[in-house]
């Protein structure tokens, strides 16, 4: 058989070809590593299995080298000049001729470019590009990542001639035709680090029918107004898809008269919005909603942190200072409680994962390593971005207007097997024998809350899952137990938001909206930048109903953006944790010969992965450093066990460990048991544990359970509140559910663990991430 693939090389001199078509990876031994290098594409012939089950190929055929450049630390050896790739997956050294390293110096971190590709006794040869600087230098492991990952990082030009002229305020003409809103309450409500606001929110009571619900207000920048089709702008935003958060900066998706400025929900001034304005019964049902277009203007930028305290204390000095919005405060959490109602009726995964966030210091260096607390605040403008969110994809699929929606699948039947074996050894089920719903897995994870291991079995459940992916083909998001979801409420950081309210204008203009790429950007169709091609998760995501002729003649398109999408996503995830790693790897250099107590988090064939109670950062403790015996992996039972011993490590073990080794280069840290009278310490113990809005009527809403409802012209009510668009139905993935379940599939089948090791290394992984949350 002969397949065609991108080369996927790996530390230890060997490599794989991801197939386009989605197959299985095909192994490539060192000797046929020689001609190609990492990312080229190629054709193979597939041979048999070989003795450890792996399917071998012989490369026939180079189709294209790629032309991405390669970053590392430019060596003189001898007379000779050396380009050492900091992304090890190059599995060569690179010549540099002394005429083409430029004014670089020994040392410094350069990229090049290959100019001669590898034959099978020589080595390829380059020349130096750039160079970034010297390794130690502040923000280097930045420019490091954005360059291995293909990050796009400098604005065209022509982006930039486009923003400079765009206004520095919102000008009566862009108010024309536009909801009135600059008089209701309407709040931010971020992070205190936040720069970019691109959602505000209002709440007040509401009669539906005769019984007592909540009118809710989800106003969302309106970047779409700005970044219009055709211009480099979009180009721009196309080519990122989405900001990329790392520790000190952020690579955004717009330039920063947009993110940070006119598109920004800032305090005190008038903003253009997309608005859904729903309606909530007590129940936390959405009995029916609305779009439309509104200008407003924030009435004050809060943080989580002053929600909270304003919520704990109403007598307090902080409510009293913020007296006017108090009562709008107390309205959301009156919603944000019926919410939850609702969420629990569905049996939405409701995990509570520790976050923690990297604190660095002038010089980018990590300075400590704390827990990120998340209250109510937090968990607050989660549901609401998660109703506004819910009601976009249900417009757009009551309207057949294609989209790109939120799918979340569940475990495939493999991880599912092996899911219920390791509960099933430590005593617990999960639903029935047949395919679980989410309420099986919240039911589990409401039953294990006083476990001391219940931290190890909820990333269990989490590892179990399947990666988020943007797909025009919706059958829902298990997670959040949602039969449509997509991306409506950060249009300023997320490209697929921004096809969302490209769609919803249609809509309301009585269109149909198709996308239409700059020709100048190649869509990124998965085999560059997820080591899992998306096609392989598209081609398991079934149409959830037939499409028209006008819908089939579009699908491709849409396809299209979806997995390019899905790819940037996971670029941005995998740059921002190769950081992270890199990071940490600096933090404990210091810190060789210490010992510290941490949790197993992860056990392999070849040792455990152990995080550190103090410090939260992950290494391996090699199966050689354990003990003297022979240890034996039981897959099944997911546990290391001596031979001679008896001695078994599994998941939630406790461990007392030495830091032996850190390897920047690899974003590597390796441990050692400690060890007391020749033996090793036990490690199978468990863990210890305003005014208000007017003219709310029947006439305005669809109020029905199915939320059904015609379009309307939109029409502007005695106050200002817009009427019109009467249809049904955090930010999307403001809170740890979506985020966690893409940090965990994503560190499981294809990102970097905290220490570093590839997925050919560790089959699980976990993230810490500290960015900005996916929202």
């Amino acid at each position: 058989m002969i397949v065609e693939g991108i080369v996927r090389g790996h530390r230890d001199g060997h490599g794989f070809v991801t197939p386009d078509d989605g197959g299985p990876d095909v192994y490539l031994p060192p000797q046929q590593m020689r001609t190609v290098l990492h990312l080229d594409r190629v054709r193979v012939r597939v041979g048999k299995p070989d003795r450890r089950g792996r399917t071998e190929g012989q490369i026939i055929g180079i189709l294209e080298r790629s032309t991405r450049p390669i970053i590392g630390r430019l060596l003189q050896e001898g007379g000779t000049w050396l380009l050492a790739p900091e992304d090890k997956r190059y599995v060569q050294d690179i010549l540099i001729s002394p005429d083409a390293i430029g004014k670089a110096r020994a040392g410094q971190v350069v990229s090049a470019e290959i100019t001669q590709p590898p034959l099978p006794n020589v080595q390829p040869v380059g020349r130096v590009l750039e160079v970034l600087g010297e390794l130690d230098d502040p923000g280097m492991e930045i420019e490091i990542a954005v360059r291995k990952y293909g990050v796009p990082h400098l604005f065209s030009s022509g982006a930039l001639r486009e923003s400079a002229a765009l206004p520095d305020a919102v000008r009566d003409a862009d108010s024309a035709g536009r909801i009135d809103l600059r008089d209701v309450a309407l709040v931010t409500i971020d992070g205190e680090d936040a720069r970019d606001f691109d959602d505000a929110v209002y709440c007040e009571p509401a009669k539906i029918g005769r019984a007592k619900g909540w009118r809710l207000l989800v106003a969302i920048a309106d970047v779409s107004h700005y970044v219009r089709e055709g211009t480099e702008l979009d180009a721009d935003a196309l080519e990122r898809a989405t900001s990329v958060y790392f520790p000190r900066r952020v690579i955004p998706m717009l330039p920063e008269k947009l993110s940070n400025g006119l598109c920004s929900l800032n305090p005190q001034v008038d903003r253009l919005c997309m608005v859904c304005d729903v309606l909530i019964s007590a129940q936390g049902e959405l009995k029916a909603y609305q779009f439309y277009p509104a200008v407003m203007r924030s009435q004050a930028r809060l943080t989580y942190t002053e929600v909270a305290d304003i919520l704990s204390n109403t007598a307090g000095k902080l409510a009293r200072e913020r007296a006017p919005l108090v009562p709008h405060l107390l309205n959301l959490r009156a919603v944000f409680h019926a919410l939850l109602k609702s969420r629990q009726v569905r049996g939405a995964l409701d995990l509570d994962i520790p976050e923690t966030q990297i604190v660095v210091n002038a010089a980018g260096k990590i300075e400590a390593i704390v827990p990120r607390h998340r209250n109510d605040a937090h968990r607050l403008i989660e549901e609401c971005m998660l109703a506004a969110n819910v009601c976009a994809a249900d417009f757009l699929e009551r309207n057949k207007q294609l989209a790109l929606y939120r799918v979340h699948e569940g475990p495939t039947p493999e991880k599912l097997e092996t899911l219920r074996t390791l509960l099933g050894n430590l005593g617990l089920t999960l639903g029935s024998k047949g395919a679980p719903e989410p309420a099986d897995y919240q039911a589990l994870a409401q039953s294990i809350e006083e476990r001391p291991d219940a931290l190890q079995i909820q990333t269990l459940l989490l590892r179990s899952m399947q990666q988020a992916i943007y797909t025009p083909h919706n059958s829902g998001h298990f997670g959040l137990a949602y039969p449509a979801y997509t991306h409506f409420t950060s249009p300023i950081r997320r490209y697929p938001d921004l096809l969302t309210h490209r769609g919803i204008k249609a809509i309301l203009h009585g269109t149909h909206y198709t996308p239409k790429f700059s020709e100048r950007i190649e869509l990124n169709r998965g085999e560059q930048n997820a080591r899992r091609a998306p096609q392989r998760q598209l081609a398991s995501v079934a149409p959830a109903a037939p499409v028209s002729k006008e819908q089939a003649k579009d699908m491709p398109i849409w396809e299209a953006a979806g997995v390019h999408c899905s790819s940037n996503e996971r670029r941005a995830d995998e740059a921002s944790r190769d950081v992270e790693s890199w990071l940490k790897c600096w933090y404990m250099r210091d810190k060789l010969g210490e010992e510290y107590a941490g949790t197993i988090t992860a056990v392999t064939g070849f040792g455990l992965f152990v995080q550190l109670d103090a410090l939260f950062v992950e290494g391996l403790v090699h199966v050689s450093e354990i003990g003297a015996d022979y240890f034996r992996y039981d897959e099944a039972r997911g546990e290391l066990r001596g031979e001679r011993t008896g001695i078994r490590y599994a998941l939630g073990g406790r461990l007392l460990v030495q830091v032996s080794r850190v390897d920047l280069d690899g974003r590597k840290i390796d441990f050692r048991l400690v060890r007391e009278g020749g033996k090793s310490s036990p490690s199978n113990k468990p863990l210890p544990t305003s005014g208000e809005i007017k003219g709310v009527d029947e006439d305005v809403f669809a109020l029905n359970p199915q939320m059904s409802a015609g379009v309307r012209k939109s029409r502007t009510s005695s106050n200002g509140v817009g009427k019109g668009v009467a249809k049904s139905g955090g930010k999307g993935q403001r809170g740890p559910v979506e985020a966690a379940i893409k940090t965990a599939a994503a560190s499981s089948a294809n990102g970097k663990a905290a220490n570093g090791k590839s997925s050919a290394d560790r089959k699980t992984g976990k993230s810490t991430s500290p960015r900005k949350r996916a929202r």
